[in-house]
């Protein structure tokens, strides 16, 4: 079992190594194959699976021209819903941020690093992401720390109807 499971990952970190397998010349180039192995295994990521650098800003409710419903007709949902350039990243896309993981989420949970692109905004074009942080100018302070000049964003899936609360 051990060698059949060490096989399998040895495997996934060489083809997460060759350049001839990247996603397209948006997508980042992964100098650290064993690290990019290792979280993906923590994570559910699929090595190889499609991943781009991006800039990200903030919205909150109560800031002007914020509404509480998604460009799907969703509730927005703090930590949760990020609004993309549609052309980039389709809606009903399930994000992985990993610089996200670890933060403080409202109901005082930890984030796990998943966001769903479910909103879309006039100035969100190409690679930028818009992070909705809750209720308030006060709800940015969760994302205070994280460096928004350079995510790593990774699609790992689909979700149908409503991003879950």
């Amino acid at each position: 079992m051990r060698r059949t499971l060490a096989g399998i990952m040895a495997v996934m970190a060489m083809f997460t190594a060759l350049p001839a397998f990247a996603a397209d010349s948006d997508s980042v180039s992964r100098p650290d194959p064993l690290g990019d192995l290792i979280t993906g295994a923590l994570t559910g990521t699929i090595p190889g699976s499609l991943e781009w650098k991006m800039k990200a800003t903030m919205y909150h409710a109560g800031a002007k021209g914020i509404r509480a419903l998604d460009s799907l007709g969703c509730k927005v949902v703090a930590m949760r819903t990020v609004a993309v350039d549609k052309t980039v990243i389709p809606r009903r896309t399930v994000l992985f941020i990993k610089e996200t993981v670890g933060l403080k989420m409202p109901d005082g949970g930890v984030h796990d690093g998943y966001w769903y692109a479910s909103d879309i905004g006039g100035a969100i074009k190409g690679l930028k992401l818009d992070l909705f942080s809750g209720s308030g100018a006060s709800s940015m302070k969760a994302l205070s720390g994280v460096n928004l000049g350079s995510l790593s964003v990774t699609k790992v899936g689909e979700f149908k109807g409503c991003p879950p609360e």
